[in-house]
């Protein structure tokens, strides 16, 4: 696996995907708990003989849609020309995503919020009312999973992360094959000592590998 930066360039055109797996991290603590649960995942994707890279959001300089619309016609963003705007070309051409995300405040990162909102680029809208929709994603057998992290001991004080994930990801069409939860864990790097976490991890990414081989 390796670790990616980009600089802002032209959107890319589209593209099939390949059975790869790119990885997202949303996390603002370079190298903490999230990005370390997220190297493990694609651990397990490798050990399975797929390709991979990932991405610490952090390290990309992007911000929110706008809804400035133009994506409507251009199927694809071009109302920000950003960092996400080569972020793209790794999603389209990637059969399998991983996103991880620590809960802040009951729910995802603002990074990995605004990274999920970018993706509306994705789909294609009809002009009845209410709209009917469509994703330029679908039917292309991708497959995902996601992971949450925290300092609070339960799935209730989690709250919506998880959620906040899953739902986008499976209207863009993503088939989510495996999810985790860990608790209990804030100090920065801790998740390292927790052998069962760390084992769940590893055995998401060769599950992730084995939807997407088969």
């Amino acid at each position: 696996m390796k670790s990616i930066r980009f600089s802002a360039q032209e959107a890319p055109a589209n593209l099939r995907p390949d059975t790869r797996v790119f990885g997202v991290s949303g996390s603002p603590r370079r190298n903490g708990n999230s990005d370390i649960l997220l190297k493990s995942i694609l651990t397990g994707v490798v050990q399975h003989d797929l390709s991979s890279e990932y991405l610490n959001l952090t390290d990309l300089q992007f911000q929110g849609c706008i809804g400035c619309e133009r994506c409507r016609k251009d199927k694809i963003c071009t109302g920000l020309v950003d960092g996400m705007s080569v972020v793209y070309d790794r999603i389209i051409s990637s059969q399998g995503l991983i996103l991880v995300s620590p809960t802040h405040n009951y729910n995802i990162t603002s990074w990995m919020k605004a990274f999920i909102d970018r993706l509306y680029c994705f789909y294609t809208f009809d002009n009845n009312r209410p709209r009917s929709w469509s994703s330029q994603l679908a039917k292309q057998g991708r497959k995902a999973v996601i992971a949450a992290i925290c300092e609070q001991e339960n799935k209730h004080d989690m709250g919506f992360t998880l959620e906040a994930m899953k739902l986008p990801l499976e209207a863009l069409g993503y088939d989510i094959v495996g999810a985790l939860s860990v608790f209990k864990i804030f100090d920065k790097a801790g998740v390292k000592h927790d052998d069962h976490a760390m084992k769940r991890a590893q055995e998401l990414g060769g599950r992730l590998a084995d939807a997407l081989k088969n």
